[in-house]
């Protein structure tokens, strides 16, 4: 996977993923939005990370790191390192 900035693994019907598609909005954080029920190989990556399970949001940082499920706290934690 290339480093290009916050990659966001999520699905439509997730309040999760709107919830912390926003902070990144009202923070000014940039990423790319991955829809996992679209993409294939999106979903086998999620899987692999998540033991198995489709967790979403999936949150890939470019440092490498990963956050899945944040609350808002976690995720503004994350991006004020």
């Amino acid at each position: 996977m290339e480093n290009a900035g916050i990659i966001f693994y999520g699905t439509r019907w997730c309040s999760d993923c709107r919830r912390a598609q926003r902070l990144l909005d009202q923070l000014g954080h940039a990423y790319t939005y991955v829809n996992i029920e679209s993409d294939p190989a999106a979903t086998a990556y999620v899987m692999q990370v998540n033991r198995g399970n489709r967790s979403v949001p999936t949150i890939v940082f470019p440092d490498g790191s990963i956050l899945v499920e944040p609350s808002n706290a976690q995720l503004q934690a994350k991006l004020t390192l």
